[in-house]
């Protein structure tokens, strides 16, 4: 069954969730849903079509409304660990396991979901604030024609909408995600189109390099043909069964 609460204010000056909860005896796995469009917007269709199949196949889904332009970075990388660290605080009373919490990200949105992998705060125990004893690590990753590199191969409008027009050569080394993948960056699963024509494919390819080199598990597939921001992409011959092959990933690692 499928609940759709607001946790915070529903406006854009403020973070907040949109719950897509399932009934179990049981604590059941949940995933946030970070949307794409270029720290612009948010996608409707990156959002709610996603929860209702994650909810399809056992998984609580929250979409995270982050904050975006005229917003700058850190604001949506502090509303993605606020998001993840209520879930995993109100994981009892919304029937979650806290230690299955995973991240799903789409273009710019894969962007902040794999900031989100790299740029982990552990818990602590002894905080004051209870939301600070839990750490905003996913659990795993799920990243779909994802914004990786504030480099070359960049979005140019993600990097504008998040860094400015002049970012300094720092900021654009701290939000390249490749550059900081550790042997503590979650188990992804990333797909891509060959052919995208916004995000270059070489943003997912530099990525699984990264999970490689650090002996991360992860599985990469790309389809030959595909405009960006399919989503679902239900009505794409080859890359509509992406959904598939990322519910089976999840039962490998014991996610569901």
């Amino acid at each position: 069954m499928t609940e759709i609460r607001y946790e915070g204010i529903a406006n854009k000056n403020c973070p907040n969730l949109e719950r897509y909860l399932v009934s179990s005896k049981r604590a059941v796995p949940a995933m946030l849903i970070f949307p794409g469009g270029s720290y612009e917007m948010r996608a409707e269709h990156e959002g709610e079509p996603v929860a209702k199949w994650l909810n399809s196949i056992g998984i609580a889904a929250f979409i995270v409304n982050y904050r975006v332009a005229p917003y700058r970075h850190p604001v949506p990388l502090e509303d993605a660990k606020w998001a993840i660290r209520m879930v995993r605080h109100r994981a009892e009373e919304w029937g979650i396991d806290p230690n299955r919490v995973g991240a799903v990200g789409f273009s710019a949105g894969g962007h902040l979901a794999s900031t989100l992998a790299t740029h982990i705060e552990d818990g602590q125990p002894d905080a004051s604030d209870p939301m600070h004893q839990y750490s905003t690590r996913p659990d795993v990753l799920v990243l779909a024609y994802p914004v990786i590199t504030m480099r070359a191969q960049t979005h140019s409008g993600s990097r504008q909408n998040l860094l400015g027009e002049a970012p300094s050569k720092q900021q654009i080394l701290e939000l390249s995600s490749e550059l900081h993948v550790s042997n503590h960056t979650p188990p992804t699963f990333l797909w891509h189109t060959e052919n995208d024509a916004s995000v270059p494919v070489d943003n997912s390819f530099i990525f699984a390099a990264a999970l490689q080199r650090h002996q991360v598990p992860h599985s990469i597939h790309t389809f030959e043909r595909g405009e960006h921001g399919l989503g679902l992409a239900q009505w794409n011959q080859e890359a509509r069964i992406w959904p598939k092959l990322c519910e089976n990933w999840l039962k490998v690692r014991n996610f569901i």
